[in-house]
């Protein structure tokens, strides 16, 4: 089968498409032709090696987490068969979605919402799946709480705003000027121009999630209302430290959303796309040749929604 591999760490350039052998399912697992696939930050930070102790050094690595297509084959009992059109997230460090077959676990895969096209259900599940545990579960969002989303223009942040918006919350979207009528668009209550505005200066707050990583809890308890919650997505030492310590109820004001890929989570996030209430921000879908141009992009952090790659040679939009 063909995929985008890599053989070494390293920037862009280090991706090429080429001929890799297909895999085989494990028991429980379900044979996907892949369709389109998502790419996310995470696939940047894998690809440099920055995650090396959970991702290991085998080689070659095919990058991607996010998926959308047709069911090959499925195992009796998983709730899928032959032809059903799927999307979902890869839970594992492994990834490989960026590939024409994909085997993942039944229970990491949901039937593709019918609203969506391949491309746009591809870019959902890592992003939207972030966003709503973020909310739902780390920062726990009660309705009508003020919440401020940095970063709020990419892929998780464009989730964010929906769902939270959908949960209930006074929505305040911090972006650049460019994304300030995007950010309306998609339901933010209140939009703010970090280039003219200091955010340390706006609030208070009752909850903070800091989508972009560049306003850790030191910074952003100054526009919390006392017993505020602060929820990041950047694993640095400090984050994971505190996480650890929510973990076990010593601290529950400082979170890092750690995403699982969950069937029941996807069907509740396709209840609200066939609804109309969510839509799927896609900013560019290029075809799977384009990966390492598609992977530049994405490091420069001026995607707006996400970035999808056209697996399947029908190139479905």
């Amino acid at each position: 089968m063909r995929a985008v591999a890599y053989h070494r760490f390293g920037g862009p350039d280090v991706l090429a498409v080429e001929d890799v052998v297909a895999p085989t399912p494990e028991s429980g697992e379900v044979t996907v032709r892949v369709h389109a696939a998502g790419l996310n930050p995470k696939d940047v930070l894998v690809r440099k090696g920055k995650f090396e102790r959970m991702s290991g050094r085998h080689f070659p690595r095919i990058p991607g987490y996010d998926l959308a297509g047709v069911v090959a084959a499925a195992p009796e009992g998983s709730g899928l068969a032959p032809r059903d059109e799927v999307y979902g997230m890869v839970q594992a460090w492994r990834g490989g979605t960026c590939a024409e077959v994909v085997c993942l676990p039944a229970d990491q895969l949901a039937p593709k919402p019918t609203s969506l096209s391949m491309a746009e259900a591809a870019g959902a599940p890592l992003a939207a799946l972030t966003a709503l545990q973020a909310l739902r579960d780390d920062l726990r969002l009660r309705a009508g709480e003020r919440l401020l989303i940095n970063g709020a223009s990419g892929g998780v942040g464009s989730y964010a705003v929906q769902i939270a918006r959908l949960l209930g919350a006074r929505v305040v979207a911090l972006c650049s000027a460019r994304n300030l009528e995007r950010m309306r668009a998609l339901g933010a209550h209140e939009v703010i121009d970090y280039g003219t505005v200091d955010p340390l200066t706006t609030g208070p707050y009752d909850l903070v999630f800091d989508v972009f990583g560049n306003r850790p809890y030191t910074q952003s308890r100054r526009v919390l209302r006392p017993g505020g919650r602060y929820c990041t997505t950047v694993p640095r030492p400090v984050a994971i430290a505190a996480e650890a310590l929510a973990r076990i109820r010593l601290q529950q004001r400082r979170r890092l959303v750690i995403v699982q890929s969950r069937r029941l989570d996807l069907e509740a996030l396709t209840t609200w796309f066939e609804a109309g209430h969510l839509v799927s921000p896609i900013d560019r879908a290029l075809p799977m040749d384009a990966a390492a141009e598609a992977m530049a992009y994405i490091e420069t952090k001026r995607a707006r929604g996400k970035v999808v790659l056209h697996i399947a040679d029908a190139g479905d939009g």
